[in-house]
C-alpha cells in the first residue's frame, strides 16, 4: 500500500474524542501565556484589549492543535485547511495585536531584559521586512498544500510538526511586519496594501482551484474522508471555500485599516481651496 494511502489506526474522531493534547504543542503555549500574564500585571498602563487579543490568539492555537482540528485534520482536507488558516491568519494576527514583545519583556529579570532588547534591536530589520515576510507567508501556504507535502505530513509525525511550526512562524513573521505598518498608519500603508492583496490573490487562486476542480487532487484523503462519512470531492470543495472566503476576513480587515490611513493622509495633504 502506498504511503499516502496508509490509514490511521483506530476509529475516526468524534467531537467528544477529538482531543490531542501533546507536550510539543501545550508546553510552548503555556509558557507564552505565563510570560504574557506576568508582564501584563507589571505594566503601569495595561490595556485589557491587548490581553483579550493575545488570549484570542492562544484560543485559536488551541483549536488548531488541541481540539478539534488536529484530530479531524488527519481525516478531512477541510479540517486540515481550517487548521492552517487558524495558524497562518487568525492566531498570529491576534497574538501580534496583543503586543507580546513589549508585554513579555516586563516579565523578565533586568539582565535578561537588556539582553533581549539587544537581540531584538539586531533582529528588528528582518522582523519588519514586509517583502520577505509576505513571500514566506505565501510559500508556507502553497508548499504545504501540494498533494505530496500534504501526504507526507499525514504519515510522518516529524514532517507534520515541521509543517505546523513553519506555518505558525510564517504567520507570525508576516503579521509582525504588517502590524508595524498598521501602527505607523500612514507610513508604508501602500506597501502593506500590496502585501495584503498579494496574499489574498494567492489564497484565492488556491481556494478556487480546490473548489472548482472536477477531480480529487488529494488521494491521501479519499479513504480518510469516507471514514467520516464525507464525499472526498465535497471535502475538497469545502476546503477550497474555507480558503477562498472566510480566510480573507483577517486580511480584508487589515486592508480596511490601511485604506482609512491612506485616505486620512490624503485629506491632510490636500491644500484647502482658496476662498473668494
Amino acid at each position: 500500500m502506498p504511503a499516502w494511502a496508509a490509514l490511521p489506526e483506530g476509529p475516526p474522531p468524534t467531537p467528544a474524542t477529538a482531543w490531542t493534547p501533546a507536550t510539543w504543542s501545550l508546553a510552548p503555549l503555556a509558557l507564552a501565556l505565563l510570560a504574557y500574564a506576568g508582564g501584563w500585571r507589571r505594566q503601569a498602563c495595561a490595556r485589557r484589549r491587548d490581553a483579550v487579543a493575545f488570549a484570542g490568539g492562544a484560543v485559536a492555537i488551541a483549536l488548531a492543535l488541541v481540539w478539534p482540528l488536529e484530530a479531524f485534520g488527519a481525516y478531512s482536507l477541510g479540517a486540515h485547511v481550517a487548521q492552517h488558516l487558524l495558524l497562518l491568519a487568525v492566531a498570529p494576527a491576534l497574538l501580534v495585536a496583543g503586543r507580546p514583545g513589549a508585554t513579555m519583556r516586563r516579565a523578565l529579570p533586568r539582565g535578561a531584559r537588556l539582553r533581549r532588547l539587544s537581540i531584538a534591536g539586531r533582529s528588528r530589520p528582518v522582523l519588519l521586512a514586509l517583502a520577505p515576510a509576505t513571500a514566506a507567508h505565501i510559500a508556507a501556504m502553497l508548499v504545504w498544500h501540494l498533494p505530496a507535502a500534504t501526504s507526507a505530513s499525514l504519515v510522518s509525525v516529524p514532517v507534520h510538526r515541521v509543517m505546523v511550526a513553519s506555518v505558525l512562524l510564517a504567520g507570525l513573521w508576516f503579521w509582525t511586519a504588517l502590524w508595524h505598518r498598521l501602527r505607523a498608519r500612514d507610513a508604508g500603508a501602500g506597501g502593506g496594501l500590496v502585501a495584503l492583496v498579494t496574499v489574498m490573490m494567492a489564497m484565492g487562486f488556491l481556494g478556487a482551484l480546490l473548489t472548482f476542480s472536477p477531480r480529487v487532487l488529494y488521494p491521501a484523503y479519499s479513504d480518510r474522508a469516507l471514514l467520516l462519512g464525507l464525499d472526498p470531492l465535497f471535502d475538497q470543495q469545502l476546503a477550497g471555500l474555507l480558503m477562498w472566503v472566510p480566510a480573507a476576513t483577517p486580511y480584508l480587515a487589515a486592508g480596511l485599516v490601511l485604506v482609512i490611513a491612506l485616505l486620512r493622509r490624503k485629506a491632510t495633504t490636500v491644500p484647502p481651496r482658496a476662498t473668494r
